[in-house]
């Protein structure tokens, strides 16, 4: 248990950071879950919107830190290339 009111404060902090963290992630989880869908029901003018959706919360969680730009980047890509081989198949 923290004594100095520098510590608390930090244990304060921390515990909201990994809230909103947490919060953060459930967002992208979300987004990503949303394109799967749509894609699983070939409406490819809803994949689009997800997946533009997914981009802006992608960029979002990657601007705060929470991953890495390469990583957030990289899973764009994936799921850019998921909607393109889905138009081709269908």
């Amino acid at each position: 248990m923290a004594h100095s009111l520098s510590a608390k404060k930090r244990i304060r902090q921390n515990a909201k950071s990994n809230a909103r963290n947490r919060w953060r992630k459930r967002q992208v989880k979300g987004a990503v879950r949303r394109f799967e869908q749509s894609l699983g029901t070939r409406d490819f003018d809803a994949a689009q919107q997800h997946l533009q959706a997914c981009y802006k919360i992608l960029d979002r969680v990657a601007d705060k830190g929470l991953l890495h730009k390469n990583a957030a980047s990289r899973r764009k890509a994936r799921l850019a290339r998921r909607l393109s081989r889905a138009r081709t198949d269908a």
